[in-house]
């Protein structure tokens, strides 16, 4: 029997001879490695410039009351669903606005609905019977009769046990041109209530009565159809912004981002980013916003995707953690009066 050298026992261990790899495999192995360093380094948020600004916190209402949205239908009453309230400030009032603009809104949004006389009452419902001592539709109320009403009426935690705002609002419910006379200086978001291309006619003259641009980037404007469509015509520097379109850009974004190639749907339009869905948008910060920047899209920064009970903004200050630094969007906000004190010391 002969001795078995060491180089035999290593090359036993090694297994059965290897067969050269095929050139066609290697050019597809090597075509994949630079498709997936491309993508990587063309979607890295690292390598983008900084973006230009600051974040801006978008006060949904002002500082309002906040309520479990969990179920809640379009015409639910949500007055009769606030949590015990930590504070009087009624939604879409003169006072609620400037305490937001306080505590470090840099964007309020309120929204308008057309009264009898073709004004515009600054009112969430488009009824009066769930906040107010008052009963049927806005459009059937002249404006000075709907600011004899007290929209604090019908605020209850306890199911109808108490009523805490009760008597707190009467005569509080503004017109939009005193909202304009009062905060004209400030960025505001104007939220449409219908499909009535004539709300966005007043909100217009109300605008040219102010002697005030709406066609400035510090103006937004929010709804659907008619109201939306007139304000793009009439105003297209202004922040235009549809729910339907703001969807289809988002999910375009996601399927063709990894890509480079912009999708149109994007081109002027809204990019809508979940707290908890910030991993799905390629070049996340930075890129991003480079890529928007360019295209006059606007970025908005929202709550968790799911969270059915809080609302679609930020409502708990640790939810700032999970905000990059760089990011300079626009970030939806339920709860300034929380949210704005608790940023400020990030941005010193």
């Amino acid at each position: 029997m002969t001795e078995t050298n060491a180089d035999d026992w290593a090359a036993a261990l090694e297994g059965p001879p290897k067969k050269p790899m095929k050139r066609g495999t290697k050019i597809f192995l090597w075509l994949f490695a630079a498709l997936v360093a491309w993508l990587t380094l063309s979607n890295a948020s690292w390598l983008a410039p900084d973006p230009a600004g600051k974040r801006i916190l978008v006060a949904h209402r002002g500082v309002a009351q906040l309520y479990d949205h969990r179920g809640v239908g379009r015409d639910d009453c949500t007055a009769t669903r606030i949590r015990p309230p930590e504070h009087h400030y009624l939604e879409n009032s003169l006072p609620s606005l400037r305490a937001a603009i306080g505590y470090g809104a840099g964007m309020v949004e309120l929204d308008v609905a057309r009264t009898k006389d073709g004004q515009l009452a600054v009112f969430h419902d488009w009824t009066l019977d769930c906040r107010t001592d008052g009963k049927g539709e806005i459009r059937d109320w002249a404006m000075a009769d709907l600011q004899r009403l007290d929209i604090g009426h019908g605020y209850t935690a306890d199911g109808g046990k108490s009523f805490p705002l009760r008597g707190k609002g009467a005569g509080m419910m503004p017109a939009f041109d005193e909202i304009l006379a009062a905060l004209g200086h400030a960025s505001l978001m104007i939220n449409f209530k219908s499909h009535d291309r004539r709300e966005a006619e007043l909100v217009l003259a109300a605008f040219a009565r102010a002697g005030i641009d709406p066609d400035d980037p510090r103006f937004a404007f929010y709804g659907k159809g008619a109201p939306i469509a007139l304000i793009r015509e009439r105003a297209p520097r202004a922040w235009a912004m549809d729910p339907d379109g703001a969807r289809t850009c988002t999910f375009d974004y996601i399927k063709f981002g990894w890509s480079g190639w912009y999708p149109p749907s994007c081109v002027g339009g809204t990019i809508v980013v979940p707290l908890n869905r910030q991993w799905a948008f390629w070049g996340w910060p930075k890129r991003l916003q480079d890529r928007a920047a360019k295209h006059g899209t606007r970025v908005l920064l929202v709550g968790n995707h799911g969270d059915e009970a809080n609302g679609l903004g930020l409502h708990d200050p640790r939810q700032l953690a999970k905000v990059p630094a760089s990011f300079t969007g626009h970030i939806w906000v339920e709860d300034i009066a929380t949210i704005g004190p608790a940023l400020r010391p990030r941005q010193k």
